[in-house]
This record gives C-alpha cells, sequence and structure tokens, in this order.
C-alpha cells in the first residue's frame, strides 16, 4: 500500500466503528465520500476479491495462483497484477493479470526458473512491473503486455522481499530479510549499486518519491528504520513494534502509517520530525496490507485475522467502516474506477 502526538484511546475506536454497524449503503456512502474499487488479495484460498467500495459488495471473486501476496494497479484503474508467492513446499513462479472493469483474468505470466515472486511495484508508464523473486535474490523487470523480462537485477542478498522505487522509476531499493541489508538498484542499467547494513530481518520497506530516504521495518528487532540514501546513514524512526508489517507514505509525503501486525496496532508518524501522531489498537484484527486513496482521506487496510478490509479516517485516526474482503486477506489495491 499514514499529525500532535495523540493515541486514540480503544475506547474511542470501539465507540466510532460501532456507531456505523449496520449503515445502509448509501449512509456509508455519505459517511465515508468514497467510491470506486478495491481489488484484494486472498491467501489461504489463493484467490483476488473484486469489491465495490460504496456497497461494500464482492463484485467477482477470481483465481490466481497459489499463495497471492502482493498486489498492484495500474494508475487507470483497468488492470491489477498479483504476485503468485506459493505456499511452503509450493514454490510459487506466476504473476496474475486482472482486467478490472471486466472482472476476469486476463493472463497468467510465468517468470519461468524465477521463485517466490513478492514485492510488486510498477514502472513508470505501467506497462513494466519491478518483482522481487524471493529465492533468486534478484528484481525482475517484468513486461506486463507480454510476459517478457525485461531485466533482472540481482541483489545477491538473501530474501530480497518487498521492493520500493522512486517516482522516477530510475531507483529500486529491497529489504533483504535473510541478509539484514536494504539494497539499492540501478533500474535504468539493471545493476546493484550497493547494500546497507540495516537492523536484523527488514521486511517492511518504502522509498519516498524524491529517492531521499529509505524507510525500513526490522522484524527481529521491532524497529522502524530510515536510510539516508545520499550517505548510507541508518537512523531509528519508532521503536517496540511486533511485527512492522508495511510502510506507507501519504499522497503529500508527510505521514507515515505503520501496521503492525503482531503488536495489532495501526501506527501513525509524522515522516519530517518521526513524532508520533497516534495509533489505533487493532486487537485480533491482524492487520496486514495497506493503501492509500488518491486524497490521502482514507487509507484501506486488510484484517488478516478478521477477512475484511478497514476504512481509516486518516486525520481522525479511526476505523469508519469494515468490508467484507474473503479469507485471510492481504495485499490491498484501489483504484477510483468505478
Amino acid at each position: 500500500m499514514s499529525s500532535s502526538v495523540r493515541r486514540v484511546s480503544t475506547l474511542g475506536v470501539i465507540a466510532g466503528t460501532a456507531m456505523l454497524i449496520g449503515l445502509t449503503p448509501l449512509a456509508a456512502k455519505a459517511q465515508s465520500g468514497l467510491s470506486g474499487t478495491l481489488i484484494i488479495t486472498n491467501k489461504t484460498p489463493a484467490t483476488a476479491t473484486i469489491i465495490d467500495v460504496v456497497s461494500g459488495r464482492t463484485l467477482a471473486t477470481l483465481p490466481t495462483g497459489h499463495g497471492p501476496h502482493e498486489i498492484v494497479v495500474s494508475r487507470d484503474g483497468k488492470t491489477a497484477v498479483v504476485t503468485d508467492y506459493g505456499t511452503g513446499p509450493q514454490p510459487g513462479n506466476t504473476l496474475t493479470v486482472i482486467d478490472v472493469p471486466g472482472r476476469r483474468v486476463t493472463k497468467t505470466i510465468s517468470l519461468g526458473q524465477y521463485r517466490r515472486p513478492h514485492g510488486i511495484m510498477l514502472m513508470p508508464g505501467d506497462s513494466i512491473a519491478a518483482v522481487t523473486v524471493e529465492a533468486d535474490k534478484a528484481v525482475l523487470l517484468v513486461r506486463l503486455a507480454t510476459g517478457e523480462i525485461a531485466k533482472t537485477v540481482m541483489t545477491n542478498q538473501n530474501g530480497s522481499h518487498m521492493v520500493g522505487i522512486t517516482a522516477d522509476g530510475t531507483r529500486g531499493w529491497t529489504g533483504d530479510i535473510g541478509s539484514n541489508t536494504v539494497s539499492e538498484l540501478d533500474l535504468v542499467r539493471g545493476t546493484s549499486i550497493r547494500t546497507v547494513a540495516v537492523p536484523a530481518q527488514p521486511e517492511a520497506i518504502n522509498v519516498t518519491p524524491d529517492g531521499k530516504e529509505v524507510w525500513v521495518g526490522s522484524n527481529a528487532t521491532g524497529r522502524v528504520s530510515v536510510v539516508d540514501a545520499a550517505t548510507g546513514q541508518v537512523t531509528t524512526a519508532a521503536e517496540g513494534f511486533g511485527w512492522p508489517y508495511r510502510v506507507l507514505f501519504s499522497p503529500d509525503n508527510r505521514t507515515v502509517l505503520l501496521p503492525d501486525l503482531r503488536g495489532e496496532t495501526l501506527r501513525f508518524l509524522e515522516r519530517s520530525t518521526r513524532k508520533e501522531l497516534g495509533r489505533i489498537d487493532l486487537k485480533g484484527k491482524a492487520p496486514q496490507g495497506i493503501i492509500f486513496e488518491p486524497s490521502g482521506r482514507y487509507a484501506f487496510l486488510s484484517f488478516s485475522g478478521a477477512g475484511v478490509v478497514a476504512v481509516i479516517d486518516v486525520a481522525a485516526r479511526r476505523v469508519v467502516r469494515e468490508i467484507p474482503a474473503g479469507e485471510t486477506p492481504d495485499g490491498v489495491a484501489y483504484t477510483t474506477l468505478k
């Protein structure tokens, strides 16, 4: 798929959520001011669910490869791409491409010898996807129209799991879980530039659009760090997480949203000062994938433990709605396209 230190109390979150229980679709629309479409990956059943945001109705449930994890959608909202990571005993090696308005799978792209595709971002122009292949220590640049692998960019680091790319598409960064590093990649030349040592088991990662800051979450230490891309210096932004699952910047780049899967909270940080602005208690929800809608007023957060996607009012820092999303939802994509 994130403004004063003010915690949102559990009671306040529960009360705010409870007030919305039983709202009609029209009332929910009036409350949220939202429309558009969500596309969610469901890991256990190996499906992707297409959902109308206004009504909360599931429009289609489509088959994917085994263990679908991450998902991206094109800027025009017409095409979604899912990484089919596979299961424990069965590594995946495919991408599932979805026609969103047509509500159908258009193709399955084989990655051949490359296994465990996971993190995915679309390059500028949306014709090429940058995809980590965790088992092969690389990022692939895949042409979506043809399925051709245009470049294989080696990280040579263990467990290159997630990927972030700069707005101009020239640089990519991976979190290398098994090597305790992040890797900077030249996506134009197709080469690795450097690795930077970070706190152990870095999974969550994102890079600011200008490429100056790389935010990374450490599974082993429960710490979120920031790498200065110019100097390689690593500093701590926040601590005390159980599992800092993802890092998401707001569209204006001022706020960072950090879902904690094991600690079952969602934290809000001011990016420039790294001051915590508040948090939401999400006990029993198992928060995972997260994405903003374009205005930045709302974020969508999958609750793997509850089988729903929550609509988060970012300024109020509360859950305003939950939408059924199928079993074990993880990756979340959103388009304004209806």
